[in-house]
């Protein structure tokens, strides 16, 4: 208790700790958020992480922060915690500053994938190769009357999901993807397959208006995995399914300026921590593994409670 009530009695601390309780951040983007130099950020994030209050989560060369459950103490008082923090009066726009990062994030994508749309299918085989996984996947996917694919890409999947459901909806941020995607589409001819423009954590589509959602290789590339998460947890109908590939945490540090990565993929035991936090159980993750020099994939299939 003692070195928690030292760590918090801080404005700035407190500052941090409210934007750290709402997002997954790094040391670069905090020291824009709070207008501060980097050494007093680090100070300051030192002493919340010593104090059980944040954990940090390294990728490569970047560190991020987020509020962490090490002292439990801190995890007992948080949720009253969050309510007084609502009244910092830094708040409204140290929480606008943490949009725009995040908004940052987006645009360096999308721009990067509205480049590269054309030659993306060759260019993410080579550059980082991955074990046959397609077959694995598409076993997972259950026969459903509306299913949904996020982060459709060049439509590489789509006809195989069209086996599986009357509708399929193929949902990409990158309109020369899409356009990528509808050519697809008529060279395969693809019947009952429609694609729209819309971003991951704003999906175009009801509440509860699919009863599957496939994302193959794109949570990487989310600025922020867990919105989502709590978004496909939105559309998906009651006992719907999630059906998941992913990139297994690895070390290729270039993929974040090659291939856009925002993260170098991820630990299963944070996978699920995240997928029951969204509100999804039965949640099963297969790894496929690899031979040297290709990336290990995680297969992910989880349910709508």
């Amino acid at each position: 208790m003692l070195e928690l009530f030292k760590a918090l009695a801080d404005p700035c601390r407190l500052r941090l700790l409210a934007v750290l309780l709402k997002s997954e951040l790094t040391v670069q983007e905090l020291t824009q958020i709070m207008g501060m130099g980097q050494s007093r950020i680090s100070r300051h994030l030192k002493i919340l992480a010593e104090a059980g209050v944040l954990s940090v989560k390294r990728q490569g060369t970047w560190s991020y922060y987020r509020a962490g459950e090490q002292n439990t103490f801190f995890t007992a008082i948080r949720p009253e915690f969050e309510r007084a923090l609502e009244q910092l009066p830094e708040r409204r726009n140290d929480l606008a500053a943490v949009a725009q990062a995040l908004e940052a994030r987006r645009k360096r994508s999308q721009e990067f994938f509205d480049q590269h749309a054309a030659q993306w299918d060759d260019l993410s085989r080579t550059l980082l190769p991955v074990p046959e996984y397609q077959d694995a996947l598409l076993a997972l996917v259950p026969e459903v009357a509306v299913l949904l694919e996020i982060g459709v890409g060049t439509g590489i999947l789509l006809a195989e999901l069209a086996r599986k459901a009357k509708q399929v909806i193929g949902v990409d941020h990158s309109p020369a993807m899409l356009v990528e995607a509808r050519r697809r589409l008529v060279q395969d001819d693809v019947p009952g397959a429609e694609l729209r423009l819309g971003e991951m954590t704003h999906l175009p589509i009801a509440n509860g208006g699919a009863g599957c959602v496939v994302a193959n290789m794109v949570l990487h590339h989310a600025p922020d995995p867990q919105a989502v998460l709590t978004e496909i947890v939105r559309v998906l109908q009651l006992q719907g399914t999630l059906v998941l590939a992913d990139l297994a945490r690895h070390e290729r540090e270039w993929a974040r300026e090659q291939l856009a990565d925002q993260w170098l993929g991820f630990e299963e035991d944070e996978l699920k921590v995240w997928l029951e936090g969204a509100g999804l159980s039965e949640v099963t993750i297969e790894r496929v593994t690899a031979p040297n020099g290709v990336e290990d994939v995680l297969l992910v299939k989880a349910v709508k409670r």
